[in-house]
């Protein structure tokens, strides 16, 4: 089979958030599978810096000049920028200088670009023409509201199209939160007929939204994990969307996204002071010194354990609850070190923490590739209370680091972290349900007095390094997918 992957974000490439790192590996897995893969970005700034880096001055090679795309009022122009072949995937970027050549991706810090409509809009016809010129694949593969519109288009638009018909798609919903939801003038300016701006197709609460537009005409869904598929289909998790997922249940997969152990690996891991593994967990030790060393924290005792966090900070992450126990939590015998970007709020909330107790709480509010991997190692619990979560990696990552995840179970956290029984010597880190401070606190709490037992906690740690979250399994289950869509379509 051919698969298309269309999407706003790809490692190495342009990336703000777990959805590159999706679009980075999962093609890598499916090529291994036996299928083509072909990967189209929009050619943002960045992405242009690095091919040019790449090619030294050389002019780019294109595989498509000049493809028109309408508007209600006038015409744009895209080429498609050939990024060769990297681990058996083809890369393509949508180059439309004046929509994408810009510092960010979507917009200035804490706001968005007034024309992301028209940008993502383009984007979405600029593949599906690349298509009828590169390769009409047997499935696109949508990712999120920026390629929702793919098949809105393909079920309208582009329905009598002798070429395209027979495509199926599928939707992978990373984060049900962010829609993309616009004006609606949007249906004229994208040259979609106003019978599509209705409560059953793309309207939601008088907006254009798309991720509901790809909802609505996608052949399956599929989204991060098997508990945020359940909880996307409830009012608290659905942001408003609840209603047409329950609809779509039956076509609705959940599929556990996978981590890049390449990458991710303390046997091998560049970034770390010292390696190890499950069966020798020495080199543990000077990656924990290390840590508190580049965070400032010399004289923290052997018998104390450390807390890390690598998070973007916001609300979502579960920071009101951890801004509501700082003070108590600064009075147990912890040190914790914090690294991230995120809320004004929460990034003031982390420098007075600092302020108050410089000696135990340390943050560095900005983010660094290289301090992330060696917060996951030298850490000997990481904190992640997510008010929501759809899959999530940090906690994958802390598994396979030895660094025992404290967590809230809900979606992808729920399906990965397995509470820690002492007795019996399973689990693999601690958990709470509530969303309340009292108890994230007790979770840590937990946490803490285990700590004490350092045989029971080594094999705590081995049992989260024991765990495989690979790729293999996840890119089975979006094989069979894959297959799935493509019979509907037969």
């Amino acid at each position: 089979m051919h698969i298309v992957f269309a999407a706003s974000e790809c490692v190495p490439f342009a990336k703000t958030g777990g959805l590159a790192d999706v679009v980075g590996a999962l093609p890598r897995q499916i090529v291994k599978l036996g299928h083509r893969v072909t990967v189209y970005l929009p050619f943002y700034a960045r992405v242009r810096a690095r091919m040019e880096k790449e090619h030294a001055g050389a002019e780019f090679k294109y595989a498509v000049r000049s493809i028109t795309i309408p508007f209600r009022y006038y015409n744009r122009f895209v080429d498609i920028v050939d990024g060769g072949v990297r681990d058996g995937v083809q890369f393509y970027f949508v180059d439309c200088p004046e929509l994408f050549d810009r510092p960010e991706l979507y917009g200035p810090r804490g706001g968005e670009y007034a024309d992301n409509a028209e940008r993502f809009g383009l984007f979405c016809r600029a593949v599906l023409e690349a298509g009828k010129q590169i390769g009409v694949p047997d499935v696109f593969h949508v990712h999120d509201w920026q390629t929702g519109l793919i098949p809105v288009y393909l079920r309208n638009t582009y329905a009598a199209d002798p070429m395209l018909r027979r495509a199926a798609t599928v939707l992978t919903i990373h984060n049900a939160a962010y829609q993309g939801t616009f004006p609606p003038p949007t249906t004229e300016q994208l040259l979609f007929p106003w019978d599509l701006f209705t409560m059953d197709k793309v309207e939601q609460y008088d907006r254009f939204n798309f991720l509901k537009g790809g909802v609505v005409f996608s052949d399956l869904l599929t989204t991060v994990s098997r508990t945020y598929a359940e909880e996307i289909q409830t009012p608290e998790f659905g942001w408003n969307l609840e209603g047409v997922l329950r609809e779509r249940a039956a076509d609705l997969h959940g599929i556990l996204n996978g981590v890049d152990y390449t990458r991710w690996n303390p046997a091998t891991d560049g970034y770390l002071a010292a390696h190890y593994t499950g069966s020798d967990l020495t080199g543990k030790r000077a990656c924990r010194e290390d840590l508190l060393h580049a965070f400032g924290l010399p004289n923290v005792a052997e018998t104390t354990p450390v807390i890390g966090i690598v998070s973007r900070l916001a609300t979502q992450k579960g920071f009101d609850m951890v801004a509501r126990i700082g003070e108590e939590l600064a009075q147990r015998d912890v040190a914790i070190v914090a690294l991230g970007t995120g809320e004004p709020v929460f990034e003031n909330f982390f420098r007075d923490w600092v302020f108050r107790h410089p000696a135990q709480v340390a943050a560095q509010i900005r983010y660094d590739e290289a301090l992330a991997h060696k917060v996951e190692a030298g850490a000997d619990i990481f904190l992640m209370p997510s008010r929501y979560e759809p899959c999530g990696l940090n906690q994958i990552y802390s598994l396979k680091y030895g660094t025992v995840p404290v967590v809230r179970a809900t979606g992808g956290l729920e399906d990965t972290v397995d509470q820690w029984n002492a007795e019996q010597g399973t689990g693999t880190g601690f958990k709470f349900k509530g969303y309340d401070p009292r108890d994230l606190l007790a979770a840590v709490d937990r946490a803490l007095a285990a700590f004490q037992d350092r045989a029971g906690w080594e094999r705590l740690m081995r049992n989260g390094m024991g765990r495989d979250y690979g790729w293999e399994a996840p890119a089975r289950e979006y094989a069979q997918v894959y297959e799935e869509a493509a019979r509907r379509k037969a």
